[in-house]
């Protein structure tokens, strides 16, 4: 069934600009008046095209769509799909007009600051790491592909739905998204998610280690437990699906030979643990350089973060009895270790021999035997 034609005129403007195709989305609009001699900018028409929206001057149509794309100017293949074709049975079809909201607004600047945060703080280099935030049941703003995290602007971002397809926006979204909808789809409470790649955290990520527990608090509290995911080609589905064991339980995941993921309540939150989860893994290598033992917190002490931890809402894998032994609060590994095991060296084996156990053995007895007779 067509929907009813609604117009918006605009023709006392000379210059149709990408904020009024916008808001004429937002306004619920299939067509914009505009004046004989208007003005459109190939931000506007490109927009106007891809939302279906019709161009009319002095009651005579025009054409919203451009001659020809230029590079800048190339909507994304999936933004082509009628909002609600991808959706699931079990969710309603995506709403556009999410993404004009005050709300939506607020949610892209913050988006913007995370990224600049991040590219400040290394935590992404290049095009490198995405952002998103989860506005509705079946909608999400995410980062672009190909644009570095320090340039955002909120005019950079795109609207998805939780299958991926794009629904607003005039860049083309971040090819890893189907990792942070993976989240929202097992995770009810997740509403932002980060993936960047800290290096002293990724370092972990690229041995296969997962950093120590019971060792400062405020990583107790905010993230304890990290777990790590299985390596999988960034931004297919089976990349995505590495997270799925770990995300109801954990808040923090370290991608093998990647990066890391987090999620939380708000964007800034979501980068927060980011932040904790870096610092910790620098300060853990820090210390081990230092060539003395590190004090743990004891177990009891970790019972009482845990318990604030709790009040807070956050997840923790030792909440769980049913999987975790009660006193294992800690890990047996060294804190700060990042070792692998050592490679032998040319012609040996790595073990010890029976010639070489004898001659330890002797050496041992040797000296307790003159540490005898020199008592007495």
């Amino acid at each position: 069934m067509k929907n009813e034609a609604k117009s918006i005129d605009i023709s006392s403007k000379k210059l149709l600009s990408l904020r009024d195709a916008q808001d004429a989305l937002a306004a619920g609009a299939n067509r914009v008046l505009i004046c004989e001699n208007c003005v459109v900018t190939p931000s506007a028409r490109d927009f106007l095209a891809q939302h279906n929206i019709a161009l009319a001057a002095n009651g005579k149509a025009k054409s919203a769509a451009p001659a020809a794309y230029g590079e800048s100017a190339a909507a994304p293949a999936s933004i082509a799909k009628a909002a609600g074709n991808g959706a699931s049975q079990n969710r309603p079809a995506p709403n556009p007009r999410l993404f004009f909201t005050p709300e939506a607004e607020a949610i892209k600047k913050e988006i913007c600051a995370v990224g600049r945060k991040l590219w400040m703080r290394q935590f992404v280099d290049g095009n490198g790491g995405n952002i998103s935030y989860r506005i509705g049941p079946n909608e999400v703003i995410c980062t672009p592909t190909l644009v570095s995290k320090y340039d955002l602007t909120p005019e950079d971002l795109s609207l998805v739905d939780l299958e991926g397809n794009q629904i607003a926006g005039t860049k083309p979204r971040t090819s890893e998204i189907f990792l942070h909808l993976e989240i929202y789809k097992a995770v009810p409470e997740a509403k932002s998610a980060v993936h960047c790649h800290p290096p002293h955290a990724t370092a972990y990520a690229i041995t296969g280690k997962v950093p120590p527990n019971l060792v400062i608090p405020e990583f107790e509290v905010f993230i304890g437990k990290v777990a790590i995911s299985p390596y999988e080609t960034p931004g297919t589905a089976a990349f995505a699906q590495t997270v799925l064991p770990f995300v109801k339980q954990h808040n923090t995941v370290l991608l093998s030979n990647h990066g890391i993921v987090c999620w939380a309540d708000t964007v800034t939150h979501a980068e927060w643990y980011a932040e904790v989860l870096e610092t910790y893994c620098w300060t853990l290598m820090l210390a081990a350089q230092l060539g003395a033992p590190i004090s743990h917190i004891s177990e009891q002490q970790g019972s009482d973060l845990l318990a604030i931890k709790k009040k807070l809402g956050l997840p923790d894998i030792r909440f769980d009895t049913s999987r975790m032994k009660e006193c294992q609060l800690s890990d047996l590994e060294v804190p700060g270790s990042i070792a692998l095991t050592p490679t032998p060296c040319d012609g040996c084996t790595g073990k010890p021999s029976e010639s070489d156990l004898e001659m330890l053995v002797k050496s041992v007895t040797d000296a307790v035997m003159n540490t005898l007779g020199a008592s007495r």
